[in-house]
Order: C-alpha cells, then structure tokens, then sequence
C-alpha cells in the first residue's frame, strides 16, 4: 500500500480524492492545519500531496520546510493560479505542480510517475563487474577481450547467461532452461557446448581461466 500525506484545508476535496485512489491501494491522511500535517511523522509517508491556501502558514513555507528535512516526493495541488507561486514552489523543492481543478486520475497518474522515479534514484546502483566479456544483445553478438566470437545460437544463449550471472554458481538445469536453442536437452549436449566455448576462448577445461566446472552443481563465469 502506498502511504500518502495531504495537507488540504478543504476536507471535502481531500476527502474526493482519497476515496478515488483507495481503489488503487492508496491511503491517503490529510490535515487541514499544516502545523498538524508537520507534525504528523512524515517519514512514514511515501508521497505528499500539498495546498498552498492553508490556515495560518502558507503552503510554501510549509514546502520550503519539509524539503529541508525529509527527502520525500512533493505534489503541490493548488488553485492559486499565480505562474509565480508554481515556480517559488518548483524552487523550494516541489516535484510537481498541479493546479486545482484536476481529474483524480491525472493525480493518481503523477503520483505514481513520481514515486517509482523516487525509487529509481534511491535505490543502490550495482557496481560494474570487470570482465573481458561484452554482450551486445542488439546484434547477437559477444566479444571476448574486444574481439568478437563466432557462436552458434546455443553458444550464444549458454555464454551470454553465465555472463549475466558473472561469479555464481549455476546449475546445468538453469543452463539448459535458458538455452532455447538446445535441442537434446542432455546434460551431454551441453558439456559439448561448454567444451566449444572453451575452446574458442582458448582455454582447457584441465586449466579453465573463466568457464569452471562446479562439482555437483554445474558452471561458473569468472573473469
């Protein structure tokens, strides 16, 4: 469920939209009074959705405050229909601006644009594997050390997977599932295969430098 904070001063609006998005699995609390809304633990929330038109404190203070201290997305939902308020607003750390009235889908749209690109630059990017081998999956194509191998597609398929699952133990039935274009689904057709690859990577399977064979498992890609 995702977890949304209002803070609108106009109950029946808030109360228009939250029923709209509960059919999305969406919750949302609202607060009229922004001191409230402030204080209202806003961690817990994935999303907020803000007036600018609030009793006793302005809209933009409160934008201005939150962003300060909270790294949380922040819809400003406004009829203020200054040029210059969407600005301030964009300025002080709002992610987006959508003027009053609105369609509810719209809202339910940008709301969820805005916080699967949250999740996007939140989550931890997984460091790059040095390796000496590159897949160019548009053109079918594998390189070795730049050099590119000649493959046939079963080649292909058992190569490329082991690439993408660089360092890890994989089990021949893995191999063989991913492997499409492995007619005898044997595990004998693809120890011939794997001996190819070898070979055309230079190396034996006595002394392998990347493609080892993993006891009572299968195969790994190192290097």
């Amino acid at each position: 469920m995702i977890n949304i904070l209002m803070i609108e001063d106009d109950p029946e609006f808030a109360q228009i939209l939250a029923e709209y998005l509960s059919k999305y699995n969406i919750k949302v609390t609202n607060y009229e009074d922004p001191f409230l809304g402030l204080s209202a633990g806003i961690k817990k929330y994935d999303l907020l959705i803000l007036d600018l038109t609030l009793p006793g404190m302005d809209g933009l203070d409160v934008c201005k405050e939150i962003r300060e201290k909270y790294d949380i997305p922040i819809i400003i939902s406004s009829a203020r229909s200054d040029v210059s308020d969407k600005v301030v607003g964009l300025q002080l750390g709002a992610d987006d601006y959508l003027p009053k009235p609105y369609d509810p889908k719209e809202m339910h749209a940008r709301i969820i644009s805005l916080i699967r690109r949250y999740k996007k630059t939140s989550e931890p990017k997984t460091p790059e594997i040095e390796t000496k081998f590159r897949v160019d999956e548009k053109r079918h194509q594998i390189f070795y050390e730049e050099e590119p191998l000649v493959l046939t597609p079963a080649e292909y398929e058992i190569l490329s997977y082991l690439i993408k699952q660089h360092s890890y133990s994989i089990s021949r039935e893995q191999l063989v599932y991913n492997c499409k274009s492995l007619k005898d689904k044997g595990s004998k057709s693809l120890d011939v295969i794997i001996g190819r690859l070898r070979a055309k990577i230079g190396e034996s399977s006595k002394n392998p430098q990347h493609i080892h064979s993993v006891r009572g498992i299968g195969y790994k890609l190192l290097g």
